[in-house]
C-alpha cells in the first residue's frame, strides 16, 4: 500500500543566489534555545559540534545577522533573529499542515485505489484533533486507506447526501445557538437515510498569548482598537458560531480589527497567535495547549458524523466504528484539552442529534 507525505520548508536564498533550508536548523535552534548549550544541541541532535556550528554560521551568512547570543555565565541563548526563525518555520508548517495532509491523502487515496489495495474510508469533516486522531488510527490499519477532505461543515454533510464520502463531520454548539446551527444541515439529513455517530464534546473559546498582555477577559474585547484578531474563514461552523455570539452581545464584526484575516484550520489560528501576528483567535482547546497559548473558553459543543444507515454493517464502515468505539481511541481523545471521548462511537437518531439531547441515545437502525 502506497503512502504519501507532503512536506514543507522554508529555504533562505541571500543576494548571491546561496540557499539554505530552515528544515535542519530550527530544531537545532530550538534545542540551543531549551538547553542554553550549543554542544547539548548538537549532541541530541546526533551532530557534532563543529559541524552544528557550521550549520549556524551558514544560515548566519545567508541572513545577515547572528541567530546566537552569548553571555559570559548563562551559556548560550537565541538572539532576536534567532526566534524569528524558529517562529517562521512553525508558523509555515502548522499553517499549512492541514492543507497538506489532505493533498498526501488524496494523492495516495487515488494511487491505491488504481493499484487495487484495500477499502478507502472517504471522510469529508470540519476540521478537529478528535478527527485527526481517527485518520492516523485508520491510516495505520493494513486494510485500507483514509481520503479525508477538510472542508466546511455544511460542505461535508451536502458531500454525504450526495454520496460522495462515508461519514460528514461536523459540529454544533450546546445552548441558545443550537437549533439555528442546526438548521444547516437539516436539509441534507434524512432521518430515514441517515444516522449519527457521536465523535466527542469540546470546547472552543479564545487563543490568547501566554500571560494575556492585553488582558483580554472576553468576546467584548475583541471590538477594542488594540486587539488585533485572525479568524476562520467564511462558511465554517467556528465561523458562525463566533459571528453568532457576537451578534448576541451586539458587537458588530465590522469594528474587529483583524476580523476579515482567516485561516483554514484550528492549528492556523493557534499559530498565527503564537508567532504574534495577532493578539487573539478563536477555535478548539487543544489548538491553544499545542503553542502554549491562553484559553478562554466560550462555548461547549458536540461533534458528530453522518453516515447512511444501510451501510453501518459494512465495509469501510465497520472498520471505522470498530475505532471509534475502541479503547486506544478513546484514551486518545481523552489527552485531548477540552474533549470528552465518553459517548464515542454511540449511534444518534437525527433529529435527537440535531435537538441536543443531554447524553447521546442508541438510534434505532433496524
Amino acid at each position: 500500500m502506497i503512502e504519501i507525505k507532503c512536506v514543507t520548508q522554508l529555504v533562505v536564498r541571500d543576494s548571491a543566489g546561496r540557499e539554505a533550508s530552515l528544515t535542519d536548523i530550527v530544531p537545532l535552534l530550538a534545542l540551543v534555545d531549551e538547553t542554553g548549550s550549543i554542544a547539548q544541541a548538537a549532541g541530541e541532535r546526533q551532530l557534532s559540534y563543529r559541524h552544528a556550528w557550521g550549520l549556524l554560521r551558514a544560515l548566519e551568512a545567508r541572513l545577515g545577522g547572528e541567530l546566537i547570543s552569548k553571555e559570559r555565565g548563562k551559556g548560550s541563548a537565541l538572539s532576536a533573529l534567532g526566534r524569528a526563525v524558529v517562529q517562521a518555520q512553525r508558523a509555515c508548517t502548522e499553517r499549512l499542515d492541514g492543507p497538506l495532509k489532505q493533498m498526501a491523502n488524496e494523492v495516495s487515496a487515488e494511487l491505491n485505489r488504481q493499484l487495487g489495495a484495500g477499502g478507502t474510508t472517504r471522510i469529508h469533516a470540519s476540521h478537529g484533533y478528535a478527527v485527526a486522531a481517527l485518520v492516523a488510527q485508520l491510516g495505520a490499519q493494513a486494510s485500507g486507506t483514509v481520503d479525508i477532505k477538510y472542508r466546511e461543515s455544511a460542505e461535508a454533510v451536502a458531500a454525504l447526501a450526495r454520496g460522495e464520502c462515508d461519514f460528514a463531520g461536523f459540529h454544533l454548539p450546546r445552548g441558545a445557538f443550537r437549533e439555528l446551527c442546526a438548521d444547516i444541515y437539516r436539509r441534507w439529513l434524512d432521518p430515514r437515510r441517515h444516522v449519527l455517530v457521536y465523535l466527542t464534546a469540546r470546547k472552543q473559546g479564545l487563543f490568547l498569548p501566554k500571560g494575556n498582555p492585553k488582558g483580554v477577559r472576553g468576546l467584548e474585547d475583541l471590538a477594542r482598537p488594540d486587539v488585533r484578531f485572525v479568524n476562520r474563514q467564511p462558511g465554517s461552523g467556528t465561523r458562525l458560531l463566533l459571528d453568532l455570539a457576537l451578534n448576541s452581545i451586539g458587537i458588530d464584526p465590522e469594528h474587529i480589527n483583524g476580523y476579515a484575516s482567516t485561516e483554514l484550520t484550528h492549528t492556523a489560528i493557534a499559530a498565527f497567535v503564537a508567532s504574534g501576528m495577532a493578539d487573539a483567535g478563536f477555535g478548539v482547546a487543544p489548538a491553544a495547549h499545542h503553542f502554549g497559548l491562553d484559553f478562554v473558553p466560550i462555548v461547549d459543543e458536540d461533534y458528530y458524523f453522518a453516515c447512511d444507515r444501510a451501510r453501518l454493517s459494512a465495509l469501510p464502515l465497520v472498520s471505522a466504528l470498530a475505532v471509534l468505539r475502541s479503547e486506544d481511541f478513546r484514551t486518545s481523545v481523552a489527552t485531548l484539552e477540552g474533549y470528552d471521548p465518553t459517548h464515542c462511537g454511540e449511534l444518534v437518531d437525527v433529529p435527537a442529534g440535531l435537538r441536543g439531547a443531554a447524553v447521546p441515545g442508541a438510534a434505532d437502525i433496524a
